[in-house]
């Protein structure tokens, strides 16, 4: 054997020895104890001075942030007079995570319970118009039942129990996270293993935080290379993106640091590699997916491009190479250096940016357009999942950029027969040439997008829920010690 594969040997091994089983048994053997002593919370002296300063807005640190929505509902649980309607909120989301056939049955039990006014848990808080809704709603068992009466519930704890939550000692405790979140982390922190890939500014590398013993993936970019490239201003937005977003369908920051020659994002490790390798490579012989297994990838991509636009952010550069799978299976989106936010006041850019056979069609004219090039995007890769060759280019094809541009302007997708007529109507609203017309992101939500008949068999609840079920069991875990465990969240600047 050469010295190179030797070398690659070890590497590997020594990857798969630190990766050890995927439980929480495996991490907590591989600890360093001096580090792991340095994320103890600290005494509430030493962060006094942040209550007045940290995130305290409502609906930033009760419902979005993980730590400070499981404090605040413990509050609600021990405070008599807010404990009806921390349960009540409890219910409205396992109302949207329950099967269809059990969804009238719960629907009924929460009306019973809170909407009815000789009921001892009779939420008062409740506008007529809601309960009237539900009461009259309740059979058809619709997914939006309740939404009405969670803003009413969230505008009343906002108002009435927020104040309570500052002065209490789980306020106190989210200040104590919060002072954990902001301290600084370098290189010594890390131990890299085998590299994971290559690009034109770096490499990625799986690492080990040694004071929790998890696996993550270092993105190393190169300094000499960015300032070389221009390419500075795409990592910092990069950066900035991934520290604004959370949610389980996009990779995750934890944390960001730089060294003498590297900037670093440690991001989520994702070892299932990304959707082109398994459409193309897994089986040779029968390449692509079926249309159950598309529909699944392709709704958890929805579900992050929702939530970056609904963060005022276009992903611009959708692609299966970009759509990376974990040891679960599940997809995230990665790679934001082409993202950009709108600036507030502003509902359209002009740039042009993407990967060619993939761009929308106003996006390549060089006309303004919002967020509706990223549903060109993924009909593009949507149809290329199913048929293993794009809609505008077919694979191996030897064919000018200029002429790919053409046909996505000028031709209709031809679709094998093998699609069914629900997957082409999906990749018809999706690849409509007209922005106007095109399936997407519209009041804030992808509402008809999720309606489609092709998702019919999906429970979207169900789906998005199973990462909030994992984080919470991580955050019930790491709460009963003294220090912080679920670090991954962690979110600090380069």
């Amino acid at each position: 054997m050469d010295i190179g594969g030797l070398e690659t040997v070890v590497a590997n091994s020594a990857y798969v020895s630190a990766r050890g089983s995927l439980d929480a048994s495996s991490a907590t053997a591989m600890r360093d104890k001096k580090y792991r002593a340095k994320l103890n919370l600290p005494h509430i002296r030493e962060c006094e001075h942040m209550k007045a300063t940290v995130d305290s807005a409502f609906d930033s640190m009760c419902v979005q942030q993980p730590i400070g929505k499981r404090l605040f509902r413990q509050f609600l649980s021990s405070d008599l007079s807010h404990r009806t309607a921390g349960e009540f909120w409890k219910d409205v989301e396992e109302y949207n995570t329950v099967l269809e056939k059990d969804r009238v049955l719960k629907a009924q039990k929460i009306m019973n319970q809170y909407f009815d006014t000789s009921s001892k848990d009779f939420c008062s808080f409740l506008e007529e118009k809601a309960l009237v809704r539900v009461k009259e709603d309740h059979k058809n068992a619709r997914t939006d039942l309740f939404k009405e009466s969670e803003q009413q519930l969230l505008k009343y704890l906002e108002a009435s129990a927020l104040a309570g939550f500052k002065s209490s000692p789980y306020f106190l405790r989210y200040v104590q996270f919060k002072w954990l979140e902001g301290q600084a982390v370098t290189e010594d922190w890390f131990m890299d293993f085998r590299v994971l890939g290559k690009g034109g500014f770096g490499e990625v590398h799986a690492c080990q935080m040694k004071a929790t013993g998890k696996m993550y993936a270092n993105k190393k970019l190169n300094k000499k290379r960015l300032k070389k490239r221009k390419g500075y201003d795409s990592a910092m937005v990069e950066k900035r993106i991934l520290a604004k977003v959370h949610s389980r369908f996009i990779v995750s920051l934890a944390y960001a640091f730089q060294t003498k020659s590297d900037l670093c994002l440690v991001m989520t490790i994702m070892n299932g590699g990304d959707l082109r390798y398994h459409m193309y490579n897994v089986d040779e012989k029968k390449p692509g997916f079926s249309e159950v297994r598309a529909s699944f990838y392709c709704a958890q991509i929805i579900c992050g491009l929702e939530h970056l636009h609904q963060h005022r952010i276009i992903y611009r550069d959708l692609k299966p190479e970009n759509v990376l799978l974990d040891d679960a299976g599940h997809v995230r989106l990665s790679d934001l250096g082409l993202a950009v936010e709108l600036p507030p006041g502003k509902d359209k850019t002009k740039g042009y940016a993407g990967t060619p056979g993939f761009m929308a069609p106003e996006l390549l004219q060089n006309k303004e357009y919002n967020y509706s090039v990223d549903y060109f995007t993924l009909g593009v890769t949507l149809y290329e999942m199913v048929a293993a060759k794009g809609p505008f280019r077919v694979r191996g094809e030897e064919v000018e950029i200029s002429e790919v541009t053409r046909r996505i302007l000028s031709d209709p997708p031809c679709y094998p027969p093998t699609f069914s007529n629900e997957l082409k109507q999906l990749c018809d609203g999706l690849m409509e040439k007209d922005p106007e017309k095109r399936l997407g992101f519209k009041n804030n939500q992808c509402l008809e997008l999720r309606k489609q008949p092709f998702f019919r068999e999906l429970h979207w609840g169900q789906l998005e829920v199973f990462f909030l079920l994992h984080l919470f069991l991580i955050l019930r875990w790491s709460m009963q010690r003294t220090s912080m465990t679920w670090v991954s969240s962690v979110r600090l600047k380069v």
